[in-house]
């Protein structure tokens, strides 16, 4: 969320389910109205979805960005935001989908690692792929120093899969995702 504020995308709101959420002190430090929807206040997930899509809804977003949200959201929810509703996810997805991507990655022995933007859809972890960077797996890794180099290329390719949403530019064939002119969708890191 920080890297899309400070790339100059037009952030509406941000909203946590959590009251302790980094994100919202940030966004409330610049002026961006914020919300807490606590999920432990719903009985069940139908419930707490449908409380947050009405907290999202007032601010009527083109493009709802998930960012350190962990939790799994219902179909429901995912339809009313079809097509709208972008994740990232550390790790070059369809490999090591949901938590402990990084030591997962380092046990199987990859030599690349990284981060996927997708569109949302119910499936976990899973959707039409906007933009992915991919980081070397070096010899004397752990999950912090992975974690690290995942995180600084997440932070590049979030805001520029944004933008090419709110400027038009990702077109979804056949499910999957083009972007229109001579963008690359996929970036190696160093």
């Amino acid at each position: 969320m920080q890297a899309m504020v400070e790339a100059g995308l037009p952030v509406a709101a941000v909203i946590s389910n959590r009251a302790d959420a980094a994100g919202l002190e940030f966004a409330a430090a610049r002026r961006i109205p914020t919300a807490v929807v606590p999920h432990r206040d719903y009985a069940t997930r139908e419930a707490f979805d449908a409380a947050l899509a009405q907290a999202i809804d007032v601010f009527r977003p083109e493009l709802v960005a998930l960012a350190g949200f962990m939790r799994i959201l219902t179909e429901s929810f995912v339809l009313h935001y079809r097509g709208r509703l972008l994740n990232i996810h550390p790790s070059l997805l369809p490999a090591f989908p949901g938590l402990d991507t990084h030591a997962r990655a380092l046990v199987a022995g990859v030599k690349l690692h990284g981060a996927t933007v997708h569109f949302v859809t119910a499936e976990l972890d899973h959707g039409p792929i906007v933009i992915q960077a991919a980081v070397p797996v070096l010899p004397r890794d752990d999950e912090a120093t992975l974690a690290a180099r995942v995180l600084a290329e997440e932070h590049r390719i979030y805001p520029q899969a944004a933008r090419w949403f709110l400027d038009g530019n990702l077109v979804i064939e056949s499910g999957l995702v083009r972007v229109k002119g001579d963008h690359p969708q996929l970036l190696y890191a160093p």
